[in-house]
């Protein structure tokens, strides 16, 4: 950094991503700010800089040295490597400024007196992370698998028995499960496979793995489950909506073997249910008819890439999250919110690129088990962009932010599509 680069910063005052310091701070006041850089987006901290501007110049003589040896190899966990220089203001004063990467291991603690907090930027300030905050460092570090969290008022009453012995016998092939009247016996079994979870004292509860899979209705104890589902006649949510739901139910489907053989859906689950709920509004009907007078309807976008999306704003959604998946169909465009920022160091382009992060692999492999994730797991590379580039010329857009990832697909890549077409699916 030159120095008119520096001055500008400053000019600029304290942000999210600015801190101004005196450098004759306490260690552990240093290493509070480095923490909350490395669990947010990263940052500067300028040393020799009042909290107004004023430039005070450093006074440590080796000031690197304590930087680097004493904050951060004492106070600051994991750790984590700066880029420290400085810049000389002029004949009498330097500041030093110490630059910060997103850190890749959160959540990122300081060390002091026998103590582990863990802080968060917030706006121009840096304070100790809420509970929620921190199950998301865990969460988004890889060290906490939420959906093994157990769910407050639940118990194998709330699991679907039929689904749970359709997938252990079948695919799993399990040829030994307990009676319907074993209790004890499953729960055991579903400790073991992770659908449920202990605690202190009485019954295991029901894991959200377990509760959003196989459970009877999700969404009476967990209410982030489920996926809300919006049509809408314009470009925008102001207009009216032609249709506005929350579809709760089990993640997988119920599947029945007939006497010739096969695999049926004797029950749907919640992938089949949001299916038939969007195909009126995501499908049209061809200005030809067939030889039986009817009119065919066809896919508005390919059906491989709506599932595509849909299963991976299921699979890999932040459950610290309390809000449940949106999915979107405006006139010129289709949208797929999953609540939750991207896994660990995980970024847009390494997922476009095939990288695959699962932030909760329980469920991921039990979608993989029935079909419905891809056993390569690179859908996106492999199907969401070439299938929607053949089917329309056009190239969906992933937008990730510290709340959601957002993908968007978009109808038609030159024509415009009029404010009012589809209206007529309102029936």
């Amino acid at each position: 950094m030159i120095r008119s680069e520096l001055l500008e910063l400053i000019a600029n005052g304290e942000n999210s991503g600015i801190e101004f310091k005196h450098d004759g701070l306490r260690p552990e006041n240093l290493a509070k700010e480095i923490v909350a850089f490395a669990n947010f987006q990263g940052g500067r901290i300028l040393l020799g800089v009042d909290d107004d501007g004023t430039i005070t110049g450093i006074q440590r003589h080796d000031l690197e040295e304590w930087v680097m040896d004493t904050v951060f190899g004492r106070y600051v966990h994991p750790m984590i490597l700066p880029f420290y220089e400085e810049i000389k203001i002029d004949d009498r004063h330097r500041v030093a400024i110490i630059t910060l990467s997103q850190g890749p291991a959160k959540p990122y603690v300081v060390r002091n007196r026998g103590r582990e907090d863990i802080y968060v930027r917030v706006g121009s300030t840096s304070r100790l992370a809420t509970r929620e905050q921190q199950a998301r460092l865990y969460s988004v570090g890889g060290m906490l698998h939420t959906e093994l969290l157990p769910v407050p008022g639940s118990g194998l009453s709330h699991l679907s028995l039929e689904r749970l012995k359709d997938y252990l016998s079948t695919i799993v092939g399990d040829e030994t499960l307990p009676t319907d009247q074993d209790r004890e016996g499953w729960e055991e079994r579903l400790l073991g496979l992770g659908f449920m979870a202990e605690r202190e004292a009485g019954p295991p509860l029901c894991s959200i793995a377990g509760l959003a899979l196989f459970g009877h209705a999700p969404r009476r104890l967990l209410f982030q489950a489920g996926i809300r589902w919006m049509a809408f006649g314009g470009a925008g949510k102001s207009y009216k909506a032609l249709d506005d739901r929350l579809i709760d139910g089990p993640l997988v489907a119920l599947r029945s073997t007939p006497p010739r053989g096969g695999r049926s859906i004797a029950e749907s689950g919640l992938i089949e249910g949001l299916t038939d709920a969007m195909q009126p509004f995501v499908t049209e009907e061809s200005a030809a008819m067939d030889t039986s007078m009817r009119r065919e309807r066809h896919w508005l976008y390919p059906v491989e890439v709506l599932r595509e999306a849909i299963v991976n704003a299921i699979a890999h959604r932040d459950w610290t999250r309390h809000e449940e998946i949106e999915i979107a169909r405006y006139t010129d465009r289709l949208e797929v919110l999953s609540p939750g920022a991207l896994q660990n160091s995980m970024t847009v382009e390494k997922m476009v690129a095939g990288q695959r992060s699962p932030r909760n692999p329980l469920i991921v492999e039990v979608l993989r088990d029935y079909g419905y994730v891809d056993a390569r797991g690179m859908g996106v590379r492999k199907k969401i962009i070439p299938l929607l580039r053949e089917h329309n010329g056009t190239e969906p857009e992933f937008i990730a932010t510290d709340d959601h990832l957002r993908v968007i697909m978009r109808r038609k890549s030159t024509e415009s599509v009029s404010a009012d077409e589809g209206d007529g699916d309102e029936t």
